[in-house]
């Protein structure tokens, strides 16, 4: 009698005002009517429509206490409590959490599930349930099978959910923004393994698989439909990307089969050399622990910009080595303009016609152009002449302007990526494509950047294949600045390498796996996840060890075919273009890293 409903209600009003995420619900079988339930949802419904801040709706059955007032008073029943908890989901629609606590409806998991519920709420494996002693929480292995049983899967979540902890800059304290984004996944739920990309030694976790749990009809349609090379649509990807448990494994297992179709068991590679020839830049990307302005000296390296001279001798001892290209990217420095980049190219095809030119990104390009007051087709057909053999697809970071004007606000559009890229299909260049993920966006991104991808490829028939770059986070500023995540969960790097090959085929034939990034390992994984190119050998990785990797900087070929050879996988020593390497690159390759 003494809680005013009247007080109860500006509070949670005040806590919308103020945006804080808030848990609310009632207490059933206390001598209310199930008009008053209604009536008092529906006032929680209002402040919800209001400011958007209720996180759960929870229904809790009363259980008389001994020593109480109500300790004769009778409990509501299981079909009353159904009852509650199914017009709670009609009256919050299907995107409200409605909880139910599962200890005060022992063995009635099946009915709970059955009303509308899609959570538990906080179950504490060490410590009893103090408002309801008589009550002990279950097992967690034991709800997992229970809840595996009736058709869902049971995961684990941080006390703010997920739509307010992806969100936070809305929603959270600056102060625990951090630490919230340091225990998340990307669909905002808990994260529950410890890898990251780019640790050398770590032990790759492992996808648990829940005896019982059978997935739903759509997601197996969905599979059949990728492996028959059908084009799947935005919700069907985003469907992919969210598997768990058991459903890993088939999603991998197909993407392998794929795989297997397209590219037989080996693995190729490439003998390459990185050649970044400045870190000075101008652009402000809040991901990029590599590239230096004026006042950089106390990040990770020194501002340097190397000379024509430098970067030749650089190509000339990668040829000697055996590579088969050179790939050249780097900051935009203020004072370049489209000549340097001209420059560049005629200064290593004089010294090394042969050697084939993988460089520039879609940045470089429309600066470049810009710089010269011409458009990208003039700018690019310049490039060709002077010597440019292909396009590298970087810079396009994740392709969705809602992530690029947090992540990368001065750079390329998504449109102006395309513009780039499309142009040099039509010119005849071909380009490789990235997406790189595991910082501040979610599925949702990964799904449309896919599909931009598929299409463009559609139209153009460019791209040579697509790389998934996990997120590196250790030197990465925008999470020095606590407001990134720490790159993708195990989970997710294998996910968007196996969902990659399934949203892309048939239509770009080669997934690559990044070993700067995933180490041994993790490529040995993937490997079976629809992967079927390491990369470059790559001689002076940077970027990737700038921002905190620690996988090396050089691969060299007899350690790549010994990788592989270790994995049971032949291998096969390509061009830029997926042709086999000459053999004369192949034995000069050997020789010269002996």
């Amino acid at each position: 009698p003494d809680k005013d409903p009247a007080a109860r209600l500006a509070t949670i009003e005040e806590a919308g005002r103020q945006k804080v995420p808030f848990t609310s619900g009632i207490l059933i079988g206390i001598g209310e009517t199930r008009r008053e339930r209604i009536e008092s949802l529906l006032a929680l419904r209002d402040l919800h429509e209001t400011y958007g801040h209720i996180q759960e709706i929870i229904i809790q059955n009363f259980r008389a206490k001994p020593d109480t007032r109500m300790a004769n008073a009778p409990e509501p029943d299981l079909i009353d409590l159904q009852w509650t908890i199914a017009v709670a989901r009609l009256i919050f629609g299907p995107n409200m959490t409605i909880q139910a606590p599962p200890n005060l409806s022992d063995g009635s998991i099946a009915e709970l599930i059955a009303a509308g519920i899609n959570d538990w709420g906080g179950i504490s494996p060490v410590t009893p349930d103090y408002v309801n002693p008589e009550a002990p929480w279950p097992h967690l292995n034991d709800l997992a099978l229970e809840t595996a049983a009736n058709g869902k899967l049971l995961v684990e979540r941080l006390a703010i959910y997920p739509e307010f902890a992806l969100t936070g800059k809305d929603w959270l304290a600056p102060a625990i923004i951090s630490s919230v984004l340091d225990g998340i996944d990307a669909d905002g739920l808990a994260r529950t393994d410890e890898w990251v990309p780019g640790i050398a030694g770590q032990e790759l976790p492992t996808f648990s698989s829940t005896p019982g749990y059978i997935g739903d009809e759509k997601f197996d349609r969905i599979l059949t439909k990728a492996s028959a090379g059908e084009d799947l649509s935005e919700n069907e990807v985003i469907r992919l990307l969210a598997a768990r448990d058991n459903e890993i494994g088939q999603i991998t297992g197909a993407a392998n089969l794929l795989r297997q179709k397209t590219n037989g068991d080996t693995v190729s590679y490439v003998v390459t050399r990185n050649i970044n020839y400045t870190n000075i830049c101008y652009f402000k990307c809040k991901f990029c622990a590599f590239s230096k302005g004026k006042l950089s000296e106390n990040l990770r390296g020194r501002p340097y910009n190397l000379s024509l001279g430098e970067i030749t001798s650089r190509a000339k001892e990668a040829w000697d080595r055996g590579a088969v290209e050179v790939c050249l990217q780097g900051g935009i420095h203020p004072d370049y303009t489209g000549q340097v980049y001209l420059d560049i190219l005629k200064a290593i095809k004089t010294e090394l016609p042969e050697m084939h030119v993988h460089a520039f990104s879609p940045l470089e390009i429309h600066q470049g152009a810009r710089t010269l007051g011409i458009s990208n087709s003039d700018f690019l057909g310049q490039l060709i002449e002077s010597g440019l053999g292909s396009l590298p697809g970087t810079a396009a970071e994740i392709l969705d302007d809602e992530v690029r004007a947090e992540l990368c606000p001065d750079k390329l559009t998504t449109d102006e990526w395309f513009e780039v890229i499309d142009t040099a299909h039509r010119l005849g260049l071909r380009t490789t494509a990235t997406i790189m993920f595991g910082h501040i966006e979610q599925p949702k991104h990964w799904a449309r950047h896919l599909l931009l991808l598929r299409e463009q490829q559609k139209r153009t028939g460019g791209f040579t294949e697509l790389v998934p770059l996990p997120f590196v986070h250790m030197e990465a500023p925008i999470y020095l600045k606590g407001a990134s995540r720490r790159g993708p969960t195990w989970r997710e790097a294998v996910l968007v390498h196996a969902v990659a090959r399934l949203a892309l085929y048939p239509h770009i034939n080669n997934i690559q796996a990044s070993w700067v990034k995933l180490g041994p390992a993790g490529v040995e994984a993937c490997l079976a996840a629809g992967v079927n190119d390491l990369g470059g050998t790559l001689m002076d990785e940077s970027i990737t060890r700038s921002a905190g990797a620690g996988h090396g900087q050089e691969m060299t070929p007899e350690a790549m075919e010994t990788l592989l050879l270790n994995m049971g996988r032949p291998s096969r020593q390509r061009t830029t273009l997926y042709t086999d390497a000459p053999k004369e690159r192949h034995l000069s390759s050997f020789a010269k890293s002996a």
